[in-house]
This record gives structure tokens, C-alpha cells and sequence, in this order.
């Protein structure tokens, strides 16, 4: 299910809003009227993006945003009446992904949505790969670490590697586990 929260104080523009998000193929919408509201419905639903206004009564949006962040990795559009410098400054540190200026217009929000989505799907696409070349080269960093200790007990490196393979295909483990049980033997 594709499912969008708008958080805004006013109901007439969360309706408004709402609509223009149908008609971006969402196919739930839920609404709040307060960051409160919104941290709760966040931490209950499944959402894949919020339209949030910038002021608002009790926690305003730049800190509903940063919140978010801390909870679920989740695309947030903000809408505000002003774009002074401070503001977005907030706003891009707490992660926010795109801005809307008030009056909200279809047009506007729906490429503000558009760009949000897209950006944040390449973000998370980048952390999973930056994660993945961490792990690899932790991986190949416990493997050499190994590999040496293998060879001051004589063997040659290419020996010294072929050995860990056979280790791990014999054992069914990783090279990884592998390396790390000879890296533990030796403490």
C-alpha cells in the first residue's frame, strides 16, 4: 500500500494537499494536525512520504522531520510560508528532502514529491552500497590479517589463501567467519 501522511494545522490545505497526492497514485492518505499526531501515526503506519508544514502548534515541522529520521528513513516535504536561509538550513540538516513555498500550488508539490521520492530511493540505494563496501573491506582486511598469520607459520600467500577457501567450503562458513576463528586461535 502506498501510503501518505500530511501534517498541517489547517484542514482545508491538508484536503488540498491530500487531493493532489491521489492524484500522484498514492493510495492512502492520513493526515495530522500536529507533530505529535505525526510521530505516533509514524511510528504505527507504514509510510512512504510526508507533507509537513513548517510551523505549527507545539513541535514544528523541521523537528517533527529530524525526529523522523531518528525512527524510520522516510522522504519529508516540507511546506512554509517563508524560505528564509536559517530555516532551510534547519530544514536540509534535519534531512528534509525537498520545500514547497505556500501558497501550495498542484504543479509545484507534485515535482517537490516527485524529486523527493526519487532522491531519497537513490540515498538509501547509496547507504546499502557504502554498507556493503564496508563490510567487504572489513572482510578483506580479517582475510589478509589471517592470510598473514598463516603464513609465519610458513605458507606462501597464495597457499595461505587457498587454505582459508578450503577451510570455509570444508566448515560451510564465510571467509570472514573463517578468518575470524584463526584470528582467535592466535589470542
Amino acid at each position: 500500500m502506498r501510503r501518505a501522511l500530511i501534517v498541517d494545522d489547517e484542514p482545508l490545505l491538508r484536503r488540498q494537499v491530500a487531493e493532489i497526492l491521489e492524484h500522484y497514485g498514492f493510495d492512502e492518505i492520513l493526515e495530522a494536525g500536529d507533530g505529535s499526531r505525526a510521530l505516533e501515526l509514524i511510528r504505527h503506519q507504514e509510510i512512504l512520504l510526508v507533507v509537513m508544514d513548517v510551523g505549527m502548534p507545539g513541535i514544528d515541522g523541521i523537528t517533527v522531520a529530524e525526529k523522523i529520521g531518528k525512527l524510520k528513513p522516510i522522504p519529508v516535504v516540507l511546506l512554509t510560508a517563508t524560505a528564509d536561509t536559517a530555516t532551510v538550513e534547519r530544514a536540509r540538516l534535519a534531512g528534509v528532502m525537498n520545500f514547497v513555498v505556500k501558497p501550495v500550488r498542484a504543479e509545484q508539490l507534485l515535482v517537490a514529491v516527485d524529486l523527493a521520492i526519487h532522491q531519497f530511493v537513490e540515498l538509501v540505494s547509496l547507504r546499502d552500497e557504502v554498507g556493503k563496501l564496508r563490510e567487504a573491506l572489513e572482510t578483506r582486511k580479517l582475510v589478509d590479517r589471517a592470510k598473514g598469520l598463516l603464513m609465519k607459520r610458513g605458507m606462501d600467500e597464495p597457499g595461505a589463501f587457498r587454505r582459508l577457501q578450503k577451510l570455509a567450503m570444508d566448515k560451510r562458513k564465510s571467509l570472514r567467519e573463517v578468518a575470524e576463528a584463526i584470528l582467535l586461535t592466535e589470542e
